[in-house]
């Protein structure tokens, strides 16, 4: 993928441009390492000057810390929509498939990101950035809640449920998938995996 910006830079608003930092800098990252891509570099590939990148981030932690940031806003928003739902175990299928689905290709760069570099996840997530595996937690307690059998083994086949997106990437780094191909496989196993649970009852 080009890491071209999609608009130049003097047409850029101030939220337009962040989020166009973090796609290009998720490109930057996983195509050639975290360490070895440089501000600079993430910098001239959108075209605007250094100073102006460290105007919206200090550096390339903070980038990566923002893309923690709205994964976790994504995922207490999706709670959230759960708890104002009707408490129905097509609720269970219908949350599992909403966080799936939601998966578009700049979440799937970011996926990919942390999947290559567990130790800086790690070192964020033992800083207390762990937003994301908090709100996912509350999530699958909330619907293992609507199960009609609560095992220790139905939660973790809901919590695999969840997590069939980040199945998929990994699994397709073996092959040469679309982003269309890995999230409808993802969304085939998740489906799967939730009408297994569900028909139980």
């Amino acid at each position: 993928m080009s890491t071209t910006p999609d608009l130049s830079p003097s047409r850029r608003s101030g939220p337009e441009t962040r989020a166009a930092i973090l796609r290009v800098a998720l490109e930057l990252f996983t195509k050639q390492g975290y360490d070895a891509t440089s501000m600079r570099q993430i910098a001239d590939a959108l075209g605007i000057k250094k100073a102006s990148l460290y105007y919206h981030f200090a550096g390339k932690e903070e980038i990566v810390r923002s893309l923690f940031a709205q994964r976790g806003d994504e995922a207490e928003q999706l709670l959230k929509w759960v708890v104002a739902q009707p408490q129905t175990i097509e609720l269970v299928k219908a949350a599992v498939l909403r966080w799936v689905d939601s998966f578009s290709a700049d979440k799937l760069h970011g996926l990919r990101f942390l999947s290559a570099n567990p130790l800086l996840v790690r070192s964020l997530t033992a800083q207390g950035d762990n937003r994301i595996g908090s709100a996912l937690a509350e999530l699958i307690d909330a619907l293992v809640a609507l199960l009609p059998h609560r095992t220790a083994v139905d939660a973790l086949q809901l919590r695999m449920a969840l997590l069939s997106i980040n199945a998929a990437v990994q699994a397709s780094a073996q092959g040469d998938f679309t982003d269309e191909e890995i999230v409808a496989a993802a969304h085939r196993s998740a489906t799967v995996l939730v009408d297994a649970l569900v028909e139980r009852g």
